[in-house]
């Protein structure tokens, strides 16, 4: 792991990615109008980048952005990666400690996710407090390098207090709907039926998806603060449950985009 992680480090470096402070990894749907925010791009294809997986899904751009965004310099994920795609959870989160070594310090992460809380609609945002893993999966598991992390990291916080009070108080500012709840992350690529929806909701969880955990375990166990927001893209009611329209999801997400922008681009200026 530590070779892949060099390998890929040095080819970044290479290529002019120097000492980028923030770290984006934007989801389904998401990322195009962020993406224009960035000056002085440098975009580079996950193809091209040793040892990075390549992403399989028709709506991930698949490359990596490196330029200036209100003065600080970021490194943005036009797409990630998933493990219903085949890939390790080591391979999942490759490009998160890639960040680590080449200088990140804060990671802000969205996705697209499905809304189990019926006092929330599809189209709002919500900024996550706490997650729970159902992947069946760990990036932490097999050999700790004490290099990039303890063996056993703490996770009574894994979403940055600081930065979800900061994200709260520009979408008070800038009268954005910004639910606060808790993610539940599960294998996919199926969605859920009636009886899984219920389950996860009475378990805890607010929304569901199929990303985001993997890659907020390694933040924490590399010590980089992060912060997510889901744009909830379908309501998830077991009892008027309508069949999925993965177009329909991707659309909506879109048309959230606006929002999850204007709330990340004005956290990168106070950070």
């Amino acid at each position: 792991m530590l070779k892949e992680i060099q390998e890929a480090t040095e080819y970044l470096t290479s290529r002019g990615i120097v000492e980028p402070e923030v770290g984006i990894i934007l989801g389904t749907g998401l990322g195009n109008l962020f993406v224009k925010e960035i000056k002085k791009q440098i975009a580079i294809p996950y193809n091209s980048i040793p040892k990075f997986p390549i992403s399989t899904v028709e709506f991930h751009k698949g490359q990596l952005i490196y330029g200036e965004l209100k003065g600080k310099k970021v490194l943005a994920m036009h797409g990630r990666f998933h493990y219903y795609e085949g890939y390790s959870m080591q391979q999942i989160t490759l490009p998160v400690r890639v960040m680590k070594m080449l200088g990140v310090k804060h990671l802000l992460i969205s996705n697209a996710a499905g809304n189990m809380n019926l006092n929330w609609k599809k189209g709002q945002l919500m900024l996550i407090d706490d997650h729970i893993n159902l992947i069946g999966d760990n990036p932490l598991r097999g050999k700790n390098y004490d290099m990039l992390g303890p063996r056993f990291p703490d996770m009574s916080a894994p979403y940055s207090k600081e930065l979800n009070k900061k994200l709260k108080a520009i979408a008070k500012d800038k009268g954005i709907t910004l639910n606060e709840g808790v993610y539940v992350s599960v294998m996919g690529p199926n969605l859920e039926t009636r009886a899984e929806y219920r389950f996860l909701h009475r378990i805890g969880a607010d929304a569901v998806g199929m990303s985001t955990v993997p890659e907020v375990i390694v933040a924490n166990h590399t010590g980089i603060p992060c912060c997510a927001i889901s744009v909830l893209t379908d309501d998830c009611d077991p009892d008027n449950l309508k069949p999925a329209n993965i177009e329909e999801i991707v659309n909506i997400a879109g048309k959230a985009e606006p929002m999850l922008t204007e709330l990340y681009v004005e956290l990168i200026k106070q950070l």
